[in-house]
């Protein structure tokens, strides 16, 4: 079994699943000659032909809308934005027709369509290329929301998003898409959707994370680890909805809770998962929850987007303002 990235489990399971299932179409800016910005979908147009890997102009809410007709129809679109800061005139198209479409037609129809993109800053890229608002899309009612962290997750959360008969959105941290490999085997395997996975084990603190900002979330917990200090590391992976049960269960053995994400601050998802451990876990908490985030700001240019990112000392900070209850 072979070492992949995340980029490549990417590939790996859009392949299979093309190969298992004709109906699945791959469509987006660049996907097809050039296998994409980030080649994603490298290869995949010389194996299934254009009639499946189809480059589309430069027309956001047109690739959103066509992925919606081809949806309804009976096909199961893979559309790619080029960048999340691109992705906002698809929003229209998301919102008021994916997201509507099971409810609008009391069920005759459904929206199997997955909305890939990269999000995320940290690869010194210009201003458009770095957002994380996935909160804006987890705001959204019918809207699946799915962030992978590894390649294992990867490969097997692409898969279960495709087969999803609803429409999700596939929110790609492209600051680790070559940053770690993982043995994948291509087995078809899906993972299940609406589910946390627990990344580490620990007594001491509940440490919620998704995307990339679960290696400075592990590598604080190591850190911690080596001080006597145990962490339960919590992924998201499916941002909305959020599997609460998992957390709240951490919460309770824990006591305490520290949050972590990129994005902005001001609601975020991270505020959603303290609202909810404040309504059904405030009894189980010793300690405030805390939050590690981004600032309310643009994601800065390449010389100080390192200081808007949360780093594993803001991390560590955050554990120990929590232990000192």
């Amino acid at each position: 079994m072979a070492k992949i990235t995340l980029i490549e489990a990417l590939t790996m399971a859009l392949s299979h699943e093309m190969g298992r299932d004709d109906s699945v179409v791959v469509l987006g800016e660049d996907v097809g000659v050039n296998g994409g910005v980030f080649r994603a979908t490298a290869g995949l147009q010389q194996q299934f032909g254009p009639d499946r890997v189809m480059d589309t102009p430069l027309a956001e809410s047109m690739i959103a809308g066509l992925s919606v007709g081809m949806a309804a129809q009976g096909m199961k679109p893979v559309a790619e934005i080029q960048f999340m800061g691109f992705i906002y005139p698809t929003v229209d198209q998301i919102i008021n027709h994916a997201g509507r479409l099971r409810h609008r037609t009391r069920g005759r129809l459904h929206c199997p369509m997955v909305l890939r993109a990269p999000f995320g800053g940290g690869i010194h890229a210009p201003e458009h290329h770095s957002e994380s608002t996935e909160a804006l899309f987890a705001h959204m009612p019918g809207i699946r929301v799915v962030v992978p962290s590894s390649p294992a997750r990867a490969y097997g959360l692409l898969l279960a998003a495709i087969r999803d008969p609803d429409p999700v959105v596939f929110l790609e941290p492209k600051r680790i898409y070559r940053l770690q490999k993982q043995e994948v085997a291509d087995d078809g395997k899906a993972l299940p959707l609406d589910v946390c996975y627990t990344l580490r084990e620990g007594d001491d603190v509940t440490l919620v994370t998704w995307g990339a900002m679960t290696f400075e979330t592990l590598k604080a917990a190591d850190q911690l680890a080596g001080e006597g200090i145990g962490c339960d590391v919590i992924d998201l992976a499916t941002v909305s909805p959020i599997d609460m049960e998992t957390i709240l269960e951490s919460v309770e053995k824990t006591g305490r809770l520290v949050i972590v994400h990129e994005a902005a601050r001001s609601c975020g998802v991270g505020a959603e998962v303290a609202a909810a451990v404040a309504e059904h876990g405030l009894y189980d908490l010793e300690a405030p929850i805390q939050r590690v985030t981004g600032y309310d700001t643009v994601m800065p240019l390449f010389r100080m987007e390192y200081q808007y990112l949360p780093s594993v000392q803001k991390i560590l900070d955050a554990v120990r303002v929590t232990l000192e209850h």
